[in-house]
């Protein structure tokens, strides 16, 4: 495997992944092999990316992670994403800094969040973000196991706590 050096302080860089990524590859945080599909991970600044084979089978900003889990010994890698899109699975090959970096860039886009009382142990939360691109802020609302946001009440109950959300932020 070729590396080549494209940042002062980031970590090497495997020429495949720099060839494939351009000039994103100068923000690469950490990079991580998944044992399983033989893609590699790179965090940047301001996106997550899975490159192999030539091409990015994955690119997403930061922000739309809802939420990562580590499994020490398994050492699997669970990120589940803010629009319900499956799962990513990456069994990432040990030493990484990978689920620290990404643990990391996910908390730098929460700016406030709150967890809505839906009844009937039924949960939501709601969250104000920001676009580690962009600076942007923007709302999201994530409901809990069970909860659609067709059932009575779930859709102005959330609205209501995320507006509130919005005007401490200055968004309204």
């Amino acid at each position: 495997m070729k590396l080549g050096r494209l940042g002062r302080r980031g970590p090497e860089v495997p020429t495949e992944v720099a060839s494939v990524l351009g000039e994103r590859a100068r923000d690469v945080l950490s990079i991580a092999r998944d044992v399983r599909s033989t893609a590699y991970v790179v965090a940047t600044k301001t996106h997550v990316y899975a490159v192999r084979s030539g091409s990015v089978d994955l690119d997403r900003p930061w922000h739309m992670v809802d939420t990562g889990s580590w499994n020490d010994e398994t050492r699997r890698l669970t990120v589940n994403w803010v629009d319900k899109a499956p799962a990513s699975v990456w069994e990432i090959e040990l030493p990484s800094t990978f689920p620290q970096v990404l643990r990391e860039r996910v908390q730098a886009t929460v700016v406030l969040s709150d967890e809505v009382d839906l009844g009937d142990k039924r949960k939501a939360r709601v969250v104000v973000r920001k676009d580690l691109a962009t600076q942007a802020l923007l709302g999201q609302t994530i409901l809990g196991r069970g909860v659609r946001s067709s059932d009575p009440g779930v859709a102005e109950e959330t609205r209501a706590a995320l507006d509130r959300l919005r005007e401490q932020v200055g968004l309204i």
